[in-house]
């Protein structure tokens, strides 16, 4: 929807008054200065949905279901697609959209484009839409519930997977449908980028040029950010340039440091099993292994498999995927685990630092989302850093970030 088109409405409401919705309350009081703006969000009780009956437009949150709502509406997303005529980039997939969107957006940066960042990762689109003109690139990590009601499609996208993850969606084929929406409308000049491992992707019907990841060496993220910044005019030197200087966002596979001669990895962005059965393949000396949380669904039988025969010797449940995990890992006739349930951090820490043998990897690597115990992935690794600084002694010199998993 068109600024002007918005302007055909006297009273908006806002649902949903998050980071983006206080983003779109800002846009909207400079654009439409004659229009009425009203605001409601959950946190003001049951009755926050009744607001729509006396309006005659909605902006709604992304995480708010479009069943809610009564009125006709539109989403932040759609109107910066509307407004801006820049060249977007699209991300999406069940795990490793902000890693890929990020590192994308780092080669732009390096190689003298004019580019942004926003979307899912935590930039409101709407703050950029005064800002970016034509000649810009916008690089959009675009999540499902984004997804689930766009109308439009970015220059280039980009799905890197698609995993199990029901959350708020009705069926895997519902999600699935959602993340293909990304290039519903595309025409024959854009482009479709996806991982061809998954085989519901490489049947998507688009207008778009598909061009199919290298999948060997699962690393999407990086065989993504080649691609696309080859269409985007960026030569092979600066690609390899951006890459090599890139530094992994915190919590995602992220060597902390060694404590009591141990080292850690926090690796609390880890939101599905799959993130934890590629972080144990890679890492290696895995001695403890943190995992567990809330519960999508997943189907877990291949990572208790794993664990089973990784190195892993001991392992932290978090409810309540790990009470799952633990009647698999019960069952498992090849070796006995120390295994460790437990709702805190600290606690979880500090049978980490007694059961560890030293120069081994502890690894917190949940395979699920945080929402049961903690706010998010961000609180879950802030407080596994908190109590090794708590309850260890680190070795001087050793924090780094080790590639990331997501």
């Amino acid at each position: 929807m068109t600024i002007e088109d918005l302007r055909k409405y006297r009273r908006i409401l806002i649902l949903g008054y998050g980071i983006e919705g206080k983003e779109t309350e800002l846009f909207l009081k400079k654009h439409l200065p004659e229009s009425q703006i009203i605001v409601a969000d959950r946190s003001e009780g049951s009755d926050y949905l009744k607001k729509q009956e006396d309006v005659d437009l909605v902006i709604k949150t992304p995480s708010i279901p479009p069943k809610l709502v009564t009125k006709p509406y539109t989403t932040a997303t759609n109107i910066f697609f509307a407004n801006v005529d820049s060249t977007l980039v699209g991300i999406t997939g069940t795990k490793g959209k902000s890693t890929t969107s990020s590192l994308i957006y780092h080669i732009l940066k390096k190689a003298g484009k004019s580019v942004y960042l926003a979307g899912n990762i935590g930039i409101p689109m709407l703050s950029l839409i005064d800002k970016v003109s034509s000649v810009d690139i916008v690089v959009l990590e675009l999540s499902s519930y984004q997804l689930q009601d766009i109308e439009y499609s970015p220059h280039i996208g980009v799905i890197l997977n698609i995993y199990t993850d029901l959350h708020n969606h009705e069926s895997f084929s519902a999600y699935q449908q959602v993340k293909m929406k990304i290039v519903a409308k595309s025409n024959a000049t854009d482009y479709f980028v996806y991982n061809p491992a998954f085989p519901e992707l490489t049947t998507i019907e688009t207008r778009a040029k598909k061009i199919p990841l290298d999948s060997t060496n699962n690393d999407e993220d990086v065989k993504a950010a080649e691609i696309i910044c080859q269409l985007l005019g960026v030569d092979s030197g600066a690609i390899e340039q951006g890459i090599q200087s890139f530094q992994p966002l915190p919590h995602r596979n992220q060597k902390i440091g060694t404590y009591n001669e141990i080292i850690f990895i926090d690796d609390s962005a880890s939101t599905h099993p799959e993130s934890t059965i590629k972080a144990l393949r890679e890492l290696g000396k895995v001695d403890t292994l943190i995992c567990g949380g809330q519960n999508r669904d997943f189907e877990l039988d291949e990572l208790a498999h794993e664990i089973i025969a990784s190195s892993v010797e001991n392992v932290v449940l978090f409810p309540d995927t790990g009470n799952l995990l633990e009647r698999s890992l019960l069952l498992s006739p090849k070796k006995a685990m120390r295994i460790f349930k437990t709702d805190s951090m600290e606690l979880a820490v500090k049978f980490a630092l007694a059961k560890t043998k030293p120069g081994n990897v502890c690894l917190l690597s949940p395979g699920a989302p945080s929402y049961l115990t903690f706010k998010n992935f961000e609180e879950r690794g802030d407080k596994f850093v908190y109590y090794l600084d708590k309850y260890a002694k680190k070795k001087e010199g050793t924090t780094e970030s080790s590639q990331d998993q997501q």
